[in-house]
């Protein structure tokens, strides 16, 4: 399982761009997070720019998405499928892909459905709730 510090998780996404950009050979999951880069080209102009981004800080109060958070959540979420962890998410996300029509789409849909599993367990200090989060696929 993937599960970097802030620092790593941004730097892979900086250096799969940057290789990317440089025509230069990519190996394991840069070849995913630049897949996920692709998706959201609202995000490259931050990722040009690694000096000044690679410690700023996205805080809600200031109505900024965090490209960082949102691309590893994306990271997070095609592992998941990947290995069909929790069991039953790739059933689930092939499901509301074909609802959909889109994979990008379908995609956001989980990435609600985590993000909200991910601060419900922050909030309570226990682990992720797998149950939960697969019930909440369910309602999409």
């Amino acid at each position: 399982m993937f599960n970097p510090s802030r620092e790593q998780a941004r730097r892979l996404f900086f250096d799969a761009w940057r290789k990317y950009r440089e025509k230069k050979p990519m190996v394991g999951l840069e070849n995913v997070a630049l897949d996920v880069v692709l998706l959201h080209p609202e995000y490259h102009a931050a990722l040009d720019d690694p000096q000044r981004n690679a410690e700023r800080d996205y805080g809600p109060e200031a109505g900024q998405t965090n490209p960082f958070l949102h691309m590893s959540l994306h990271l997070a979420i095609e592992e998941q499928i990947s290995i069909d962890q929790p069991p039953g998410i790739r059933s689930e996300f092939e499901r509301i892909a074909r609802a959909r029509g889109d994979r990008h789409d379908a995609l956001h849909a989980l990435l609600e459905c985590l993000g909200e599993t991910l601060w419900r367990a922050q909030r309570d200090g226990a682990p992720p709730d797998g149950a939960a989060y697969l019930e909440c696929l369910k309602k999409v």
